[in-house]
Formats: structure tokens, sequence, C-alpha cells
């Protein structure tokens, strides 16, 4: 089962057939919206609305552990993300396709992990995404003519302003690709839970660093909006026949708690719901 959690302007994936409202129950409180299951034709899918049915959460308000959670005890072992993103190179104009690769993360407000309250545990985060779905995503790109790069590395801020032109330009000094305010820390919990990650970026605007383009905007994102959500649409639709989806989820994506729980008193061959169910994590929104 592949989840598509969607950002800004994708609320719903078209063409879902036998649709089906799920509940996603977590320890860490409520998850951004229900989910919405269904099929493409053979191919199963859940989808969930990062933002919130009526995009009512702000970035800093997402539950990004409820959602990683609800999304991992209904089944789901990978998982698709596609966010609006702004360019902090010339060569990513708006309308590419960046699949991400690396992360920089400025977050500061989110709690970034699940390993806590009695359980620590340090994950690898070296490769923070599924080479093997991401290079399934990047044949469908290629097959659709879709402008895209194949690599990409996105940095996560607070939000939910957007960056002043000093920090913009600090970005791309470190070589960053796009800037968002939603991969982080829903790339490193999916990695923490064993569901393999992959993220599209899909490029709105040049932040505020170009001088050739108007600062961003929401008018300005708007207007790129629309078509990236077409591309969207057609990416899970390829992606439905893709023997990707059928496989299961990869062994680089999960990892052995008895290498990475540091804590004793842990039973560390448990799987990782009875592992949190175990070291009784407490409920927080």
């Amino acid at each position: 089962m592949i989840a598509i959690i969607g950002g800004s302007g994708l609320y719903e994936i078209e063409g879902l057939d036998q649709r089906e409202i799920l509940s996603l129950e977590s320890i860490y409180g409520k998850a951004s919206a229900p989910a919405v299951k269904g099929f493409i034709g053979e191919s199963e899918f859940i989808f969930l609305p990062r933002h919130g049915l009526h995009h009512e959460l702000n970035p800093s308000e997402i539950n990004y552990r409820a959602n990683i959670e609800g999304l991992k005890r209904i089944g789901v072992e990978k998982i698709l993300s596609i966010s609006a993103v702004g360019s902090l190179k010339e060569e990513h104009q708006p309308g590419k396709v960046i699949v991400v690769d690396q992360y920089i993360d400025r977050t500061f407000k989110r709690i970034n992990t699940f390993f806590q309250d009695g359980c620590v545990a340090h994950t690898p985060l070296g490769d923070p995404t599924c080479r093997g779905l991401s290079n399934s995503i990047i044949t469908i790109l290629k097959k659709n003519n879709i402008e895209h790069s194949e690599k990409g590395t996105y940095i996560c801020i607070e939000g939910p302003q957007f960056s002043t032109r000093a920090e913009s330009n600090l970005y791309r000094s470190w070589g960053c690709d796009v800037i968002g305010m939603t991969n982080m820390p829903e790339a490193k919990l999916a990695r923490e839970a064993g569901i393999c990650y992959v993220s599209l970026a899909m490029v709105t605007d040049y932040d505020c660093w170009h001088s050739g383009h108007e600062d961003v905007s929401i008018d300005a994102i708007q207007k790129v909006m629309s078509s990236n959500i077409l591309k969207a649409h057609s990416i899970i639709r390829n992606l439905s026949e893709s023997e990707t989806i059928h496989e299961k989820a990869c062994n680089d994506c999960k990892s052995n708690m008895s290498d990475i729980v540091m804590t004793d008193s842990v039973d560390k061959d448990q799987a990782f719901l009875d592992l949190i169910k175990t070291t009784k994590i407490k409920n927080e929104s």
C-alpha cells in the first residue's frame, strides 16, 4: 500500500475509485485529516492532505508524528510526498520537478522523533529518501517528458512566513536547490517508522533572491500551481501501473532496532508499533 501526502493545492487524487474514509488513529493526537483509501486500476492508494481538508494547518501546526504513525498503523509501506517549493537555483524554473535526495532541516518548533520518554534511538539518515522508489518516479518523469532533476537538496524552514532576501541568498550559498516548509520532520519520521519515502518538490517560484523575478507571493504561486497539480495527477496515474507499487518496502529504509536503540531496558527485537506501545510514549498533539 502506498500513501500520497498532498501539499498545497493537492487535496485529492484524480480517478480514485471505491473510496473509503479512514480515521487515522495515533497515540500522538490528531492527524491532519481522515485518509482516503481507494484504487486506480488494480493499485491501492491512500491519500492524506498534509494541511487538512481546507488547508487550515500551517506548516508548524501539522502533527507530523500522528500522520506518519497513523499511516503506519493502517499498513502503509511507501509514501510519495508532493510539495510546492521555491527554487534556489536559476536552472530550477517554475514548473520543474525535483526528486529530492537530501535535506537541510532548519525547523525548530516541531517534535521530530518517535524515540523519547524512555527510549533513545539514533536512526541513520545519510540517504534520507528511498532510492528504489525515487528511481521509479524518475522513470515516470522521463516517460512523460516532464522536466525534472533526478536529485536535489531541500532546505526546510519553519514558516509560515517566506524567507528574507538575506536568508534566501544564504541558503543558495549552501548549495540548496529548493526551499519548503513541510518535508521535515516528515522524512525523518518515515525513516524511523521503516516506511519508504520519496519527495517530489514541485517548483512554483524563485523565492525572493532572483532580481529578474518578482518576490514570492501567494498570487505568483497559484499561477504555476494548477499546471503542477496536473503533473502530479499524471505521475500518480503512471505510478498505479508501475510494478514498484506492488513491491515490499525495501530493506534500506528499515532500521534494525538492535542497531539503533541505545536504551538497555527496551526489547530491541520488537517491531516499530510494538516498540512505541512498550515504551508508553506520551500522547502529545
